[in-house]
């Protein structure tokens, strides 16, 4: 239905911008074969400053989205490590700088009573990815919010 979000589970969690994964990034590829298929054809030095341009506009666009994944990722670690100080038994509390970011940030769909079993596992070695972390929880907590 319009307006209704799917729920979100491991399968289709990932996300991606439309506006920005497909039209943005793919206009800015477009331009640049376009600009190399202008500097091989009809070799001029503006030619050449319009491909520098073009390689210059598709790196910044994924430069923006690098950053941006990367802020999300800092602040879900930051979540997740108060979380985990909420939620973690006395004796797992010391242990939780331990976790690797991939490991905090897949155990953000982990409901609070999932975590301390998941982190056990996880500091016991038999949970390491992030992929195994994910197919793990058993009812699953969305993140509508990821971009």
């Amino acid at each position: 239905m319009l307006g209704e979000k799917m729920p979100q589970t491991h399968a289709n969690h990932a996300r991606f911008v439309p506006l920005f994964h497909f039209v943005v990034f793919g206009l800015l590829i477009l331009n640049l074969f376009y600009r190399l298929y202008v500097v091989v054809r009809y070799f001029h030095w503006g030619a050449v400053i319009d491909v520098l341009l073009a390689v210059a506009l598709v790196l910044f666009a994924w430069s923006v989205r690098t950053f941006d994944t990367r802020l999300q990722d800092r602040i879900i670690r930051l979540e997740m490590r108060l979380r985990l100080a909420r939620l973690l038994p006395a004796d797992l509390q010391p242990r939780i700088a331990e976790l690797s970011p991939g490991q905090l940030i897949a155990l953000r769909f982990a409901p609070d009573a999932e975590v301390p079993s998941l982190v056990t596992e996880i500091l016991a070695g038999r949970l390491s990815k992030a992929s195994e972390i994910k197919q793990r929880i058993q009812t699953w907590e969305p993140d509508y919010f990821r971009v």
